[in-house]
């Protein structure tokens, strides 16, 4: 067995178990799941290096341990062929990936509804939401006035405090499209229980988003609900229509902002 010396003389180094090594690649393969998911086994591979069996496997071992789920999803850009398999964080492993003290918090905001009320709740969720606009705002302002790129911070802010936000925007390649919108997408909830059993916590942290990102937002699901992810509709403006025969290479659609503001 190897050895390293140390003043006390020389100790036993433990060898580096196949397990351990498994273990912490599955982890990987976990953990990248909850950043990028709904995410293809495809793309698992490119992002981590693994070969398509290895990421398989690994998907294969946390779907047995019902920490991940497939969803299917469809092409939003053309609506044709068949829905493609993706894979998301399943509400154990959201519940794994951090749940501390959430029993306790449970039950003293149960208390705290039953001795003064619904009302005392939400007022509870308005002060923690607005302890988070505040930190917010500057790192959002300092995005500039374009919403996609407010939505960009603030989906980073989130990520900073273990939501694992991202965006994407939609509309912007649909044949069809007259709008443009961003979704904020948020992979892990920290107070996912929590949220559960009182809404307040979703409404008021939408709320905070609207006024950071100065635009109506619209809540498509959370996790709280039973979603894969908490996503936020976003609108960014309107796709100008380009004329007909008009050459449209390598340009971006023309974007409108008139009426989009959310009114103050």
């Amino acid at each position: 067995m190897p050895v390293a010396q140390s003043q006390g003389g020389a100790r036993p180094v433990e060898p580096i178990r196949p397990a351990d090594v498994e273990d912490r690649t599955r982890s990987k393969v976990l953990a990248a799941v909850l950043e990028h998911g709904p995410v293809s086994a495809a793309e698992l591979g490119d992002r981590l290096g693994f070969t398509p069996a290895a990421v398989r496997r690994h998907l294969d071992a946390l779907s047995r341990k019902q920490l991940i789920e497939v969803k299917l999803v469809g092409n939003p850009s053309s609506g044709a062929g068949r829905p493609a398999r993706r894979y998301v964080l399943s509400r154990r492993g959201q519940t794994e990936l951090g749940t501390d003290y959430l029993s306790i918090a449970k039950a003293a905001l149960a208390q705290l509804q039953e001795v003064a009320g619904p009302d005392a709740v939400e007022q509870f969720a308005r002060t923690r939401f607005a302890e988070m606009e505040t930190r917010y705002r500057p790192l959002v302002e300092a995005a500039g006035p374009d919403v996609e790129d407010r939505a960009k911070a603030l989906a980073s802010a989130l990520t900073t405090d273990g939501f694992v936000g991202s965006t994407t925007v939609v509309g912007r390649n649909a044949p069809n499209a007259a709008m443009l919108a961003v979704q904020l997408c948020q992979g892990h909830c920290p107070v996912q229980e929590l949220a559960s059993e009182f809404p307040s916590f979703c409404d008021q942290e939408t709320e905070v988003f609207s006024r950071l990102l100065g635009v109506d937002v619209r809540r498509l699901s959370t996790l709280a609900r039973g979603g894969h992810v908490c996503t936020t509709h976003i609108p960014v403006g309107r796709v100008t229509p380009v004329p007909a025969g008009a050459d449209t290479s390598g340009t971006e659609p023309t974007v409108s902002i008139h009426q989009q503001e959310r009114p103050r």
